[in-house]
């Protein structure tokens, strides 16, 4: 067959009808009328015509089984098939024929050369294509219930990858873009809780970092049986927030010593054990209004936290001070203590008896040596958040000496422990910060402090010494809290090391594990910023009469930062005219965006 005016050929993958032939194009006819200027090797013939036009082809019904299984095992062309399948071939019997070979379940090939396909492949391809259809028509029914605010149990599996979405394992999402909705993680949760299959309760922030939440299960060992020291004839106070779970420091006076009790974790969870192992990937205890999730398994928590059993094992720092309160000697002991918790509340009672008074005393001049050598102290508003069976309560924590009490010590035996390691050459992570960018204010207002702490550069671990200069400390390491935060662990295990006259690890390999937990480390407090706030927004729609006072503390054009003290919470206003810097305003409660973790509010007289 050749082409000519009238013929029936097939133009991306559409019917056509040859209008005219020139040397090196043709112009056809196209469905919608149209006409076009083709070369003929982008056309296929499929019958010489004449084809009055494209409407004339009309569908056919035919034997189209018969016509495969008569042409088993055959290579025919299209005038064949549509003879057999239809009994003519006209330019309707062709097109119809050329669509059974397209479709591809029973012919393949091209016009001039089909064959038929096995019985098998048949089989197969109604098998495939059924269970396609039948999945099309189950997402039909899944997005005709979405549409009426409704989901079955047969949802679940596109409910997942919304879940996935929500919780930030993958971006790409067929629910969301059927919707018309950008495939993000805040369009997913807000489609959850339409659905009714997450309430706003659900805190989605640790799954979009990857956190885990659940504790360490990692195996734990015996106490290794070594000398101790005997401190217990010395009383020992844990002072912590009420419902501490892992009490990991005390503190003791001895005649004008002050004795700092660290859980002694590092004689139980050595460098590259499991146990530590998988601290490493956590960074830090995880701690969220509803609950903590803590990097070291329970039992370890349970057998060196301190004042959780008669006695307690502890790595314990004598600091003897001068009149200045300055560090002048560090024994680093391990030792047995035996500990009684208080609260801060309870010691807070206690503040001027015996041996909290000379406590404070030694560790007031601490302090103050601090702020003379530049400590930037920053006094604003803290809150503590609780949930109990979903219901949240928001508590202030008050201004107590016993907090300034148990922060002047840590801060002292970081400074010592940080000393004591640079004079021994024992190489351990120090903890250094930046010097702010220009001037801070003098005020001690609110707005000065909001204004003091954006000005504030954050604090990076270094195996190099340097000044805290937030803290007025040189040099300075965190080492308080190795039940905690790993980073503070390590210093312990280099500090054994150094003890037990065992091999340290290298500058290079503490590098290596600054570089591999500080990201998991940053991730966790993240985190724990977000939970915090997500649950402050909850509370807000659980107490949607909410009212307070704000705090102005930053002015941007119309728009004024208001601080919540009660919620230790930040919102923005807009006024026509300004109020001045540290202004009180009345505020209350106008709505809650809990997705993008926002709340408006408006001003009450």
């Amino acid at each position: 067959m050749k082409l000519r005016p009238a013929s029936l050929v097939v133009y991306k993958q559409k019917p056509a009808k040859v209008c005219q032939i020139a040397a090196k194009k043709i112009s056809i006819e196209i469905e919608n009328g149209s006409i076009l200027s083709v070369r003929p090797k982008d056309v296929m013939l499929l019958h010489p015509g004449p084809l009055e036009n494209l409407s004339a082809l009309t569908p056919m019904t035919g034997e189209i089984e018969a016509a495969w299984e008569v042409l088993e095992d055959e290579t025919f062309n299209l005038e064949t098939l549509a003879e057999f399948a239809y009994d003519e071939f006209t330019p309707s019997a062709a097109w119809a024929a050329w669509q059974l070979v397209a479709d591809g379940i029973y012919f393949q090939g091209n016009p001039q050369e089909i064959e038929t396909r096995h019985a098998e492949q048949v089989a197969a391809e109604k098998e495939a294509r059924a269970a396609k259809a039948a999945e099309q028509a189950a997402w039909d029914a899944f997005l005709d219930r979405l549409s009426a605010g409704k989901v079955a149990p047969e949802d679940d599996a596109y409910i997942d990858t919304v879940i996935a979405t929500a919780n930030g394992q993958h971006q790409n999402n067929q629910v969301l873009r059927a919707l018309g909705m950008a495939e993000t993680a805040e369009n997913a949760h807000t489609l959850l809780l339409k659905m009714g299959v997450w309430d706003y309760a659900l805190n989605p922030y640790p799954a979009r970092a990857g956190l885990s939440l659940s504790s360490s299960m990692a195996p734990v060992g015996n106490l290794p049986d070594e000398p101790r020291q005997d401190l217990t004839h010395l009383p020992a106070f844990a002072i912590d927030d009420v419902g501490s779970q892992d009490p990991d420091d005390a503190l003791s006076w001895d005649n004008g010593r002050i004795w700092v009790h660290i859980a002694d974790v590092a004689a139980l969870i050595g460098h590259g054990s499991s146990p530590d192992a998988e601290a490493m990937l956590r960074g830090a205890n995880l701690y969220l209004p509803d609950r903590t999730i803590m990097m070291l398994p329970p039992q370890a928590t349970q057998l060196l936290a301190l004042g959780l059993n008669e006695t307690s094992p502890a790595l314990s720092f004598g600091i003897d001070t001068n009149d200045e309160g300055e560090i002048i000697n560090l024994e680093i002991i391990p030792s047995w203590v035996r500990v009684t918790r208080f609260s801060y509340e309870e010691a807070e009672l206690l503040m001027n008896t015996p041996p909290f008074q000379p406590l404070a005393n030694l560790l007031n001049k601490y302090q103050a040596r601090r702020q003379q050598n530049g400590a930037v102290e920053i006094d604003l508003p803290e809150v503590k958040i609780h949930v109990d069976q979903g219901k949240v309560k928001i508590d202030p924590l008050p201004k107590l000496k016993s907090r300034d009490l148990v922060r002047e010590a840590m801060l002292m035996t970081g400074e010592a422990v940080a000393t004591f390691t640079i004079e021994n050459d024992i190489p351990i992570p120090f903890t250094i910060q930046d010097a702010p960018v220009g001037e801070l204010p003098d005020s001690q207002s609110p707005a000065a402090m909001f204004a003091i702490r954006r000005m504030l550069k954050p604090s990076q671990k270094s195996t190099i010494p340097g000044k805290h200069h937030g803290l007025g400390l040189e040099p300075y390491a965190q080492a308080t809290s190795p039940l905690r935060r790993y980073l503070d662990l390590i210093v312990h295990q280099q500090l054994r090391a150094y003890l037990r006259q065992d091999e340290l690890l290298t500058v290079h390999e503490i590098t290596r594990l600054i570089g591999a937990s500080t990201s998991v480390i940053r991730d966790v407090r993240r985190v724990e910023r977000l939970s915090n706030r997500h649950w402050t927004c909850v509370f807000l729609l659980q107490h949607p009469d909410w009212q307070g006072e704000g705090i102005v503390v930053d002015i941007k054009g119309r728009r004024q930062l208001v601080l919540l003290p009660q919620l230790d919470f930040e919102t923005g206003i807009y006024r026509a005219k300004e109020l001045p810097l540290d202004s009180v305003v009345h505020m209350a409660v106008n709505e809650v965006d809990l997705v993008h973790l926002e709340a408006s509010f408006r001003e009450t007289s």
